[in-house]
């Protein structure tokens, strides 16, 4: 599912962000990437989906070698893997129905598909009585869920996760984490990038750890 290769990375040609990062990552496999802040985890995240580009070595993310793809099939790349982020990144002027729906309405999905798409998934995340709400209308933990529907609503083959839970209180990071298991459970590839070590207690998971961009145990 993941494979890199030997990768460097660094900003401005002397801060070194990834130093011979090589690992793997099978499919359906629940990983946790962990390390202090600053340690390179959110870079490799983002070289995952193509957000930014190593300096060197390969990276294969579901069969694709996502280091030599062109620009245009970055978004068909993306469209395979649900990405989760600790600030949730929803549109503020859009209910979370409509959060959900972007992301098929991207892909062109049927309208009349759409629609029973994404309340059967708001449904799995204990949302359909707030799918007409904004953003600024949840909490925290009910935007993480919408943003976790909109993750899972294109029925991705990996799941990414950037410290999906770390604006969120104990229970709700849980709760959180709960959703994450049972969606594993069902197949789904799942990485998630965190720096809360109880966090990564509460999972039996496979643990790599990153500091100062080099990973300590694959």
């Amino acid at each position: 599912m993941i494979q890199m290769f030997h990768v460097f990375k660094t900003f401005g040609g002397a801060t070194k962000a990834l130093e011979d990062i090589t690992f793997q990552v099978a499919a359906g496999e629940f990983v946790f990437l962990t390390g202090p802040s600053g340690a390179g985890k959110t870079t490799l995240l983002r070289l995952l989906y193509a957000a930014d580009r190593p300096d060197r070595g390969h990276i294969i993310v579901n069969g694709r070698n996502v280091t030599r793809m062109s620009r245009r099939l970055i978004p068909d790349l993306r469209r395979s893997i649900g990405m989760v982020f600790q600030d949730f990144k929803l549109l503020p002027t859009k209910t979370a129905f409509e959060n959900v729906a972007f992301a098929q309405r991207v892909l062109e999905v049927p309208e009349r598909l759409v629609r029973r798409r994404v309340a059967e998934i708001l449904a799995r995340v204990g949302l359909s009585h707030k799918k007409d709400a904004l953003p600024q209308q949840l909490s925290g933990g009910e935007q993480q869920r919408v943003a976790l529907a909109r993750a899972l609503v294109n029925e991705p083959a990996l799941i990414v996760a950037d410290e999906p839970t770390g604006n969120l209180d104990d229970a709700l990071a849980e709760d959180i984490m709960t959703l994450f298991c049972e969606v594993n459970a069902d197949g789904t590839t799942v990485l998630i990038a965190t720096h809360d070590r109880q966090l990564v207690a509460s999972v039996p998971a496979r643990v790599l750890t990153l500091e100062r961009g080099r990973l300590q145990g694959a």
